[in-house]
């Protein structure tokens, strides 16, 4: 999900599914001259040249005046969301809704060549730098302790992706790591010489590992380090802080990015709601998954976001823009347990270095 996304917009029957496929060079959306025929988003993974890793999003059409054609729309528009390059055919009104968001606008017109909207695309891509998920937190030749639960919610024969990329990180940049589950921490610190330079964990271990480690040991999360990445962390730590003024009967949404099927250990949907709640008393918890973020956020007095392993940080800035206009605190996983943990000021938090540019 770091790769560029670039998704197509216009009226039913403009040709976005044409241009989708050509750009994608195989047939991946269903053209036919019926309206409405693209009736949800359409992704493809593809590479391409002077741009490289991206997704190409199909979309439902606009001023679709069927029975679902307003719900078609909603999700159409909800692609915004996480859209870096808006290609927009034949509807100067969108594209002037995405240039407002932000969002480089790339207008198409029938008859312009695929490669003459490749050259236009490159010219349009944002130039973000790239940045070091541990930030400043690291060194070449730092001792770094990676706690990596493997409870039922870890994926069966892998690491999940945060801690890959953490993990590739620290040896590109020559640190040294050391990897352990929260029941072989102590074990990993007793082969150490001295005490390692800093310790990451899952951020539902914080706890269990806070009391393990030297009080001297610097720590923080994966859930952090995205925060920092994508996000904003002044603005998470300071929603985490509205936890307290949490009472009876607030209400809270817990966005998830991803739809993964939770079950009895997940953490956005049974351990933080539970935390919240020995907190704070009965609050009710609103669970939005994947593209499923409310449009209305004023009945939430706190928003709680998921470490967004499988978004891209346009995703998570838009959604944080979204909460600030509305009023609303809005934290992630990571800083809300250092929060409900009690340790919150213990956490290392990472300050922007930038692995290019």
């Amino acid at each position: 999900m770091e790769r560029l996304h670039i998704a197509f917009f216009g009226p039913t029957n403009s040709g976005k599914s044409t241009l989708f496929n050509a750009l994608a060079g195989q047939q991946v959306s269903l053209v036919s001259p019926i309206p409405g025929t693209t009736t949800d988003p359409v992704r493809k993974l593809a590479e391409l040249p002077g741009l490289g890793p991206c997704v190409l999003i199909d979309t439902a059409g606009l001023g679709d005046t069927s029975a679902l054609g307003a719900e078609r729309e909603r999700l159409t528009r909800a692609i915004l969301d996480e859209t870096d390059i808006a290609v927009v055919l034949e509807d100067p009104g969108f594209g002037a809704v995405a240039a407002e968001a932000g969002i480089p606008v790339v207008r198409y017109t029938r008859g312009e060549s695929v490669g003459s909207l490749l050259e236009r695309l490159v010219a349009a891509a944002p130039q973000e730098q790239e940045p070091f998920l541990t930030g400043d937190l690291v060194a070449a030749g730092s001792q770094v302790v990676l706690v990596m639960p493997q409870d039922s919610e870890a994926p069966k024969g892998r690491l999940i992706l945060p801690q890959v990329q953490v993990l590739r990180e620290l040896l590109d940049r020559g640190c040294v790591p050391h990897c352990c589950t929260p029941d072989s921490l102590p074990a990993a610190l007793a082969g150490l010489r001295r005490t390692p330079d800093l310790v990451i964990t899952d951020s539902q271990a914080f706890a269990l590992v806070d009391r393990t480690i030297p009080r001297d040991c610097p720590l923080t999360s994966f859930s952090v380090l995205l925060a920092g990445a994508k996000g904003d962390l002044g603005v998470f730590v300071k929603g985490a802080r509205a936890i307290d003024a949490l009472r009876p009967g607030a209400r809270v949404l817990i966005a998830e990015a991803c739809t993964h099927v939770p079950n009895t250990e997940d953490i956005g949907r049974v351990k933080i709601p539970a935390l919240l709640r020995r907190r704070a008393g009965d609050v009710t918890v609103d669970i939005a998954a994947g593209n499923d973020f409310p449009e209305d956020l004023s009945p939430y007095s706190l928003i709680i976001h998921c470490g967004a392993c499988v978004a891209n940080a346009r995703l998570v800035r838009t959604r944080i823009k979204k909460a600030l206009r509305a009023g609303v605190p809005i934290t992630n996983y990571g800083i809300a347990l250092a929060a409900l943990t009690g340790i919150l000021e213990r956490i290392s938090l990472p300050t922007r270095r930038y692995s290019r540019g």
